[in-house]
């Protein structure tokens, strides 16, 4: 008889999607995620279509799922050390990080207040800061506190510890393996954005107005680095003209030789962030193709139809600093239009795509890009982003008939 548990590798919205179908029709999952919390790039985002909704809309509800429900278990700070055995019957060790806080964190914040030592903010990748005792985000699942020993300055230092009235923090705290035993596995391992620092010509890293998508995502919301407000990078100052430039580093045989889907939806979703929030601001794209599928043509047709965002067909060729006004200077051609341009604007913003996050793993199969695909060994699949470059309504629904095959699998071994 197989075991009836699924480990679910990834707590994203598609590894919480698996983990509580499965767990709602009876079966057993355990979830694993390596970051303090979960929610993976959702969490990140302002707002996610098609509702744009802002991401806790969705994720606070799937939280309360798992909280009440006993057939879940979670495991943040978790990393797959090993899988032997086969369909019905795997052996999985799991590498647990210390938290060094535990489940008495009542989030009062009195540890964050004591700690002298700051950290980069990666949840606002890097565009804030926060304390070393620090809450991961204003939604945080499990709503508990985390501690980066690394940025400890001084490893002698117990000053978190003592400013804890509730006896939750706890400094000796170890890495410590689980070995469990489950019957099927997915991997919901999302996807990390394309390094723009790749680009040279690109400027990111170098031109200090240069930001990504995601980051732009940051920047919009509410609790993200400036509290909802678009301000550029260098000097905190609003923005009145930005640009964006699509497919930066896609469909590139020198980068990324694939379209991940998303990204033009997302260049037209931020620049009605901008329009909303600066009504005097102008926002143009540049782009090579659209990707406005099915339902979202509706949506680009809203964007086209306002007259301060300009939409130009053209390929980037260079992003440099305007040294005069610290802004940017962009050089691309205007196919419509003929010719090279060069637009001064405050930020430009990269419409980076995604790359699979998983690691070489012997019992996965992998397609060219690094994505997985199903079939290599029985009992084991993959969801969401893991499996193809995708939307978080279609990893949803991706996710739902992923956990039907990884309940087949119990059944039929």
């Amino acid at each position: 008889m197989s075991v009836q548990t699924i480990l679910i590798v990834g707590g994203g919205i598609s590894g919480i999607t698996t983990a509580v179908e499965a767990a709602e029709v009876g079966y057993s999952t355990v979830l694993v995620e390596k970051n303090p919390y979960l929610g993976g790039r959702v969490a990140q985002l302002n707002k996610y279509f098609p509702k744009l909704c802002p991401p806790y809309c969705g994720l606070e509800m799937n939280f309360r799922r798992i909280k009440l429900n006993p057939k879940i278990t979670v495991h943040t700070m978790t990393e797959v050390e090993q899988v032997s055995g086969q369909e019905g019957n795997y052996t999985v060790r799991l590498k647990i990080n210390p938290r060094y806080v535990n489940e008495k964190c009542t989030s009062c914040n009195a540890c964050a207040e004591a700690c002298p030592a700051e950290r980069k903010n990666d949840f606002n990748f890097g565009m804030d800061k926060t304390k070393a005792a620090y809450l991961p985000h204003v939604m945080s699942y499990p709503m508990r506190y985390v501690i980066d020993r690394k940025a400890c300055t001084d490893p002698s230092c117990d000053k978190c510890a003592k400013a804890c009235t509730y006896n939750a923090i706890d400094l000796s705290m170890k890495p410590r393996t689980l070995e469990i035993q489950v019957g099927s596995i997915v991997y919901a391992t999302g996807w990390n954005p394309y390094d723009a620092g790749n680009m040279d010509n690109l400027g990111f890293g170098r031109v200090k107005n240069v930001i990504t998508n995601m980051m732009m995502e940051r920047l919009a919301s509410p609790n993200g680095p400036t509290g909802g407000k678009i301000l550029r990078p260098s000097d905190g100052r609003e923005v009145k003209k930005v640009i964006f430039v699509q497919c930066a580093g896609s469909r590139d045989e020198n980068h990324l030789n694939y379209c991940s889907a998303i990204c033009c939806m997302a260049s037209l979703k931020q620049a009605t962030y901008i329009r909303e929030r600066i009504p005097d601001a102008t926002v143009q794209i540049a782009y090579i193709d659209l990707r406005a599928p099915g339902k979202y043509e509706d949506f680009l047709a809203k964007v086209q139809a306002d007259e301060k965002v300009r939409l130009i067909k053209g390929k980037v060729a260079m992003i440099e600093e305007d040294r005069a006004t610290g802004g940017v200077i962009v050089t691309f051609e205007d196919v419509e239009g003929g010719g090279k341009r060069h637009e001064k604007a405050d930020m430009v913003v990269l419409a980076t795509g995604m790359v699979s996050s998983v690691k070489e793993n012997a019992q996965l199969n992998f397609e060219e890009n690094g994505f997985i695909q199903a079939g290599k060994t029985p009992g084991i699949y993959s969801t969401g982003v893991a499996k193809r470059p995708s939307d978080v309504t279609t990893s949803i629904q991706d996710a739902t008939g992923t956990a039907l095959k990884s309940i087949q699998s119990l059944v039929r071994s």
